[in-house]
């Protein structure tokens, strides 16, 4: 006999089931991309209450000028304007490649504080090879017409002479719901990498 929750089979036959599945969405390529932007009902794209968390992942995002590679929500779904108040904490870690430094930073300069910014996830990245950014961001719940709209996310980049690890935290400040989000570098162009988008079911 199984033990069924809200339709859910927990155990059945002495296997544990626990949890759901990560669900494939949308991937886009950046060659020499403005902006790497996804809209929820546009090519495919799901960004709505079909999950109620959502995961983009971040692979070997190159810049074509130094720059910080950023994010931003819409909640105007005519003319999605990225530009949704947030609150966000940033922390980072780096170790220099000589090892002869280190560090850990609450970074006051990349945070937001009820600013419409577009929110940095790196800080520096330069143009080399040998100098790219890899992550992920979860993005919680974004058609809540109730509460505000948590995110984090986490980044591994170098700027040439430091490894540097982020840690990115905080809402976006509405009840209204997001429907898109939008990635881009401060400077430049996504010269090359992807970016997928995943829901968690």
């Amino acid at each position: 006999m199984g033990l069924i929750s809200n339709g859910t089979t927990i155990f059945d036959a002495g296997a544990m089931s626990v949890g759901g599945s990560m669900v494939f969405i949308k991937k886009l390529t950046a060659s020499g991309s403005g902006t790497l932007t996804f809209v929820d009902g546009a090519s495919s794209v799901v960004l709505d209450d079909t999950y109620k968390e959502y995961l983009f992942t971040f692979n070997n995002i190159h810049t074509s000028a130094t720059a910080n590679f950023s994010f931003n929500g819409s909640d105007d779904d005519s003319s999605h304007s990225y530009d949704v108040v947030k609150t966000t904490t940033v922390f980072t870690a780096g170790h220099k490649e000589d090892g002869s430094e280190s560090y850990l930073d609450y970074d006051t300069g990349q945070d937001e504080a009820q600013a419409t910014d577009f929110q940095n996830l790196s800080y520096g990245i330069k143009t080399g090879n040998d100098e790219s950014l890899s992550g992920y961001m979860h993005l919680f719940n974004p058609s809540s017409t109730v509460f505000v709209k948590n995110f984090i996310a986490r980044t591994q980049y170098t700027d040439g002479d430091y490894s540097q690890n982020g840690h990115i935290a905080g809402y976006f400040n509405t009840t209204a719901d997001i429907t898109a989000i939008q990635f881009k570098m401060s400077t430049g162009n996504i010269d090359a990498g992807d970016i997928c988008l995943y829901g968690i079911a």
